[in-house]
């Protein structure tokens, strides 16, 4: 669903694994007696990938001040639920964490039923990054700005397909939630991963694609492909030249992937207390600032508190645009 640990950040992965090996093994800390024994944070999606390489990168600042180890426990597919749900049903004792993402709430809206209650079960910590989504069109294509994109959209109905990842991802509803947004009618086309959606793109085949930012920031250098809209609330870091959405005729428009820790729902609050004091502390590191930015991540830490209201929202927005989409559930 979530296509954060597929074959991402390739311009940037390399030099991040080197620097990050030594985060695969000792990363982070049990605030509680049992300072011997390692922490597992249960990841969505492989190794590798974003969410991957972020949890690696904070991880092991929070060992250097933690000294606790931890083991990376990769537990991709099934939209995550495998990895929610062991989190779930793992003892409240502090030594088993989950990596929750925007994804976590779009499946909360996505299946009929699901084996676990995800703001129930699952304390929030705090939020670890957020990284963009862009609206992506051809080197090519006549569509050089969003403004010009969304003015032939609303001359044409129905003439103009945006292109996205499989159904029910967060690409795929951030595009239907970007044509409600700016009133225009076009088709979503998902594509069975990125690659064959950017193929499609460059092909001509689409008119424009829907796509995290950091898989795709070497195409957009290489001018390969061309960024007319960032997706959040601001311009993105990394294409400071490119207007957001919501400057480009949907203002408010806001949509931006998201990593965070949990922990089972009946964790001490002295131990989530502590988990979060060191995840922020690590977070506001120059070293790890700079590391998540050339992952495309803008770090940024969170009460448990604000995790769980930014939970909360997201999953009633989702659960909407899948409704208005007609998306089945699962």
């Amino acid at each position: 669903m979530h296509s954060l640990a597929s074959a991402f950040v390739r311009p940037v992965a390399a030099a991040a694994l080197a620097a990050l090996a030594l985060a695969a093994g000792p990363a982070l800390a049990q605030p509680s007696a049992s300072a011997t024994k390692p922490i597992r944070v249960v990841v969505p999606f492989g190794p590798g990938g974003v969410a991957d390489l972020t949890v690696r990168t904070v991880a092991h600042k929070m060992s250097q001040s933690m000294g606790q180890s931890i083991i990376v426990d990769n537990k991709p597919g099934a939209g995550g639920v495998v990895a929610a749900d062991a989190v779930a049903k793992a003892p409240p004792d502090g030594l088993t964490v989950f990596l929750m993402s925007n994804g976590t709430a779009v499946t909360a809206g996505l299946f009929e039923k699901l084996p676990f209650d995800t703001v129930k079960d699952l304390a929030p910590v705090s939020t670890l990054g957020y990284f963009d989504m862009a609206v992506v069109t051809a080197a090519e294509s006549r569509f050089k700005t969003m403004k010009e994109f969304l003015d032939y959209a609303k001359a044409n109905p129905g003439k103009v397909n945006i292109g996205s990842i499989n159904v029910g991802s967060t690409q795929h509803l951030a595009a239907e939630l970007l044509k409600r947004s700016l009133g225009i009618d076009a088709q979503v086309v998902p594509f069975n991963g990125s690659p064959a959606m950017i193929t499609a793109l460059r092909g001509g085949q689409i008119d424009a694609g829907v796509e995290i930012l950091a898989p795709i920031l070497g195409q957009i250098a290489g001018k390969a492909i061309r960024p007319i809209a960032t997706m959040g609330a601001k311009r993105s870091f990394a294409l400071p030249d490119t207007p957001t959405v919501a400057e480009s005729g949907a203002p408010g428009f806001n949509v931006a992937s998201w990593n965070a820790f949990a922990v089972p729902a009946k964790t001490p609050a002295a131990v989530i207390e502590r988990l979060n004091k060191e995840a922020n502390a690590a977070l506001a590191s120059p070293e790890v600032k700079e590391q998540l930015r050339k992952l495309g991540v803008e770090a940024q830490g969170s009460t448990p508190e604000q995790q769980a209201a930014l939970l909360k929202g997201e999953i009633q927005r989702w659960s909407e645009v899948i409704r208005q989409a007609g998306i089945p559930k699962q």
